[in-house]
């Protein structure tokens, strides 16, 4: 089992070190100057040259990746060229590790504007996740064990609709129609947990709720579909010609079985909802990493774009090995592989 884990974990790494390499140099050596990019409409040639040497764009674009992977383990200033230093001994700012580079637009370190992004990320993440994996589970395997009756097509056919419609339109209408018109709930704004867990819970429950309807709807159809496949394999026909009580057969051996690419899936959308979701915070307002990653766009603010996709990939690939791990646990046969 260990090694098992230790194979996943160095695999995670790699992935992890090609993605960079290529989200940097795709977005440092796609043919614009990124110097001119550091100073908004304010730019001169004077200034453009002068950031393109203190935030390192006067080097090859891979001795730039090279500093940007020191800056990551041992943190980094800004300028951090000798010669520089020496005409202009002024530092603009010091990052310590990991550092994800600077934001000239911004006036900091790229990886606090992350951190200081990600806290709301994270609960509407883990938010949605809880709300979609119990409706959408527990909806499927109702909806199997219901196979061709009446309750059984209400859920499937109820997902679809929600599947259907776009994310924008659900949180809209969830808050103009449940927040401002009914006032069934307080108007959603993102509290810090540690202001008041009770704020905090409430103003997550709409912006949850959209973002749950729409993957719910996929997990009521995949599971049903799991679990539907399970009930009609050798091994649970055995068990029910043994007698074994219908509830242990569905929990202990139909569910084991249909959890497993229910767990692939739950990880990887986690995992890249973490890095942000750019619909559902824009008609919320919350100030999350999707906001964040529109803003970035908009202003080409390049170092908190690759800051943001290389985040985006750490949760990702993370989700996959928790995922792989989990399988280990689930099904003992995949050590194996």
């Amino acid at each position: 089992m260990f090694a098992y884990v230790v194979r996943r974990v160095v695999t995670g790494i790699v992935m992890l070190f090609v993605m960079s390499a290529v989200t940097y140099l795709l977005f440092f050596s796609g043919g614009a100057d990124p110097a001119r990019f550091t100073c908004g409409k304010n730019c001169t040639p004077e200034l453009i040259e002068q950031n393109r040497r203190a935030l390192g764009y006067d080097k090859p674009v891979v001795a730039q990746y090279a500093d940007f992977v020191k800056g990551v383990f041992v943190g980094r200033e800004f300028p951090d060229d000798p010669a520089l230093k020496k005409t202009a001994p002024q530092t603009i700012a010091k990052c310590p590790a990991p550092c994800l580079g600077y934001s000239p637009l911004m006036n900091d370190n790229v990886t606090s504007i992350l951190m200081s992004k990600l806290p709301v990320t994270a609960s509407l993440a883990f938010a949605a996740f809880i709300m979609w994996m119990v409706l959408g589970v527990s909806g499927g395997v109702i909806a199997a064990l219901r196979k061709g009756r009446f309750t059984d097509r209400a859920l499937v056919g109820t997902s679809l609709v929600f599947y259907a419609f776009p994310t924008f339109f659900v949180g809209l209408t969830l808050y103009i129609y449940v927040a401002i018109k009914w006032q069934l709930t307080p108007v959603p704004v993102y509290t810090p947990f540690s202001e008041s867990p009770a704020s905090w819970l409430m103003g997550l429950v709409l912006p949850g709720l959209t973002l749950a309807l729409f993957f719910m709807a996929a997990y009521v159809r995949l599971t049903r579909a799991f679990v539907i496949e399970s009930m009609g394999e050798d091994y649970i026909r055995t068990a029910v010609a043994k007698g074994l009580p219908k509830r242990k057969i569905l929990l202990k051996h139909t569910m084991r079985a249909a959890l497993t690419p229910i767990a692939t899936i739950a990880g990887l959308d986690l995992g890249g909802l973490l890095a942000g979701a750019i619909v559902t915070e824009t008609v919320f307002n919350y100030d999350g990493l999707g906001k964040l990653a529109v803003q970035a766009s908009t202003t080409f603010d390049l170092p908190v774009d690759v800051g943001i996709v290389i985040v985006a990939a750490f949760f990702v690939i993370t989700a996959n090995i928790i995922v792989d791990v989990l399988y280990a646990f689930i099904d003992p046969r995949v050590r194996l592989g």
